[in-house]
């Protein structure tokens, strides 16, 4: 019985992606009816538990924090490739893409993630535990690269509006780059220990013994499936986003609800896996992914549109305005906060959830 359950779940887990992707192909591009919406939308549905299924086993096999990278890499490379190919089609009305995508990652990565995965942990567990010096490391890289590609901009001289300078573009995507390969190098080489999932004694987890690591014809297999499943996942999310811009303009709301949307179904992977992380009291390995994500999606957007902007037309907008700034300013404020005594209650996880409330209210309305 379990090993016919267990052979479904493989097979299920490997026809979706497949699928998700030739779907992909046949809608690229092309005005969608409500029936093929309808399937679209479920297809992605299943493409985000596959994408899912498929990264808990590349994670069992490589370990932490290798396991929550390979996600959050995955993610935000296809995203970034999203991003360029939407900018070079909608010339100057995609101008401020890049920031409001990015910004929207933040937000979601570093309050909805980290507020539900201290949430859950702490309900299902009494605290959340974690590893200070990691998650500390992880939040300051990334408010560091925040306020240099975010918020910089808004207020440089050397060009009228919230740009960069061509100059200042290339110092931005260049410490960008090297921010993120040294964080990377600390998570998986030097500090590696400081990034695993520890107990409430303040030792390493241990990952359960019984549990048989996959062999390495499964892992490659399920990387292979992974790829094809976040494509999946962000083409599809493409695919359907003439839908919500309809529905937007229906109800009358900002434009850059439609961006919120897309960023939200995108990170959809690693939320899930994120919170399955956090039931098994491993809260560590769901702030490696939240963190994680935001930081590569800044690490690499950044880099990819400044490479991008020698052949796009039209103004690169990148700096924040003064909303954004502020819920920018506290997400970080209160991360410390949360990050400096290792463990959390479910008002932590509470608080994060209303800045990423106030956010999607903002946006909403502006």
């Amino acid at each position: 019985m379990i090993v016919g359950l267990r052979s479904l779940v493989t097979r299920w887990t490997a026809v979706v992606p497949v699928a998700a992707v030739v779907l992909l192909v046949f809608t690229w591009g092309r005005d969608l009816p409500g029936a093929v919406v309808a399937l679209v939308t479920l297809v992605l549905a299943g493409a985000v538990l596959a994408a899912v299924h498929h990264a808990e086993v590349i994670a069992h096999r490589v370990g932490e924090p290798f396991g929550s990278l390979v996600l959050a890499v995955a993610v935000t490379i296809i995203e970034v490739a999203l991003i360029v190919t939407l900018m070079a089609d909608g010339g100057d009305k995609s101008s401020t893409l890049a920031r409001d995508t990015v910004f929207a990652a933040v937000m979601i990565t570093c309050n909805g993630i980290v507020g539900l995965s201290l949430l859950v942990g702490s309900l299902r567990h009494g605290t959340a535990v974690f590893n200070p010096e990691g998650t500390g490391a992880a939040l300051a890289t990334v408010a560091t690269l925040a306020t240099l590609s975010l918020v910089l901009p808004t207020f440089t001289t050397s060009k009228p509006g919230p740009e960069f300078s061509t100059a200042q573009l290339t110092f931005a995507a260049l410490a960008s780059l090297i921010l993120y390969g040294l964080f990377v190098a600390t998570q998986t080489v030097r500090h590696r220990d400081y990034f695993l999932p520890i107990t409430r004694q303040g030792e390493e987890h241990t990952p359960d013994s019984h549990a048989e690591l996959p062999t390495t014809r499964d892992t490659r297999l399920s990387l292979g499936m992974l790829a094809l499943a976040l494509i999946g996942v962000v083409g599809l999310a493409k695919g359907v986003s003439p839908t919500i811009e309809s529905g937007v303009e229906a109800a009358d709301l900002p434009h850059a609800v439609v961006g919120v949307v897309i960023a939200l179904l995108v990170l959809l992977p690693e939320t899930i896996a994120a919170l399955r992380s956090a039931r098994r009291d491993q809260v560590q390995t769901s702030l490696n992914l939240a963190l994680g994500s935001a930081m590569a999606s800044i690490g690499l957007t950044i880099p990819a549109v400044a490479l991008a902007s020698i052949w796009l037309s039209g103004p690169l907008v990148l700096g924040l305005g003064a909303t954004h700034m502020v819920l920018l300013a506290l997400t970080v404020v209160v991360g410390s906060l949360t990050v400096v005594p290792g463990r959390a209650t479910p008002l932590q996880g509470g608080v994060h959830l209303v800045l990423l409330a106030a956010y999607l209210e903002l946006a909403i309305n502006p």
